[in-house]
């Protein structure tokens, strides 16, 4: 089932760049890197509460990420929706008649199994389905209370 939105994906021609841009100058904090190297990115999560900001960028100049890049250039790439049992979601949606972009799962970051759901299945919009390991806590920001400022 599917439990909740697990990251948004930014495509990013220059990730050093990109996590100056949010990193630094918008003062997200930056869980950590990893190469998926089944998708020839280098990706780089950066946690809001209840969810993160996936920035991604090719690996070598190719793959899917680098066609992105090429046809529409940096943006939105994917939202991501994690799921508790990928089998039994990858099944129901194919029984709805959702396309996917690959036969089954593949290996994702942080050792997560992951799936794409064809824009042409789902109105335009790249989703993918992520499970995360067992064990393996996702990129999650702490709950933060909201700021109030005193002077407003």
């Amino acid at each position: 089932m599917i439990t909740r939105l697990d990251h948004i994906a930014i495509a990013v021609p220059d990730l050093t760049e990109a996590l100056e841009r949010f990193a630094e100058d918008l003062g997200l904090p930056l869980a950590g890197t990893d190469d998926v190297l089944s998708q020839q990115t280098r990706t780089a999560f950066l946690p809001v509460p209840a969810s993160s900001i996936e920035l991604i960028t090719p690996i070598d100049g190719g793959g899917p990420v680098q066609r992105h890049l090429d046809r529409r250039g940096g943006g939105l790439h994917h939202l991501a929706f994690e799921t508790d049992d990928i089998a039994a979601d990858i099944a129901r949606l194919k029984g709805r008649g959702y396309r996917f972009t690959s036969e089954g799962p593949r290996p994702g970051a942080h050792d997560s199994q992951v799936i794409f759901i064809h824009p042409k299945s789902a109105g335009g919009v790249l989703i993918e389905l992520v499970q995360h390991a067992p064990g393996r806590a996702p990129h999650r920001a702490p709950h933060r209370a909201p700021h109030h400022d005193a002077s407003a």
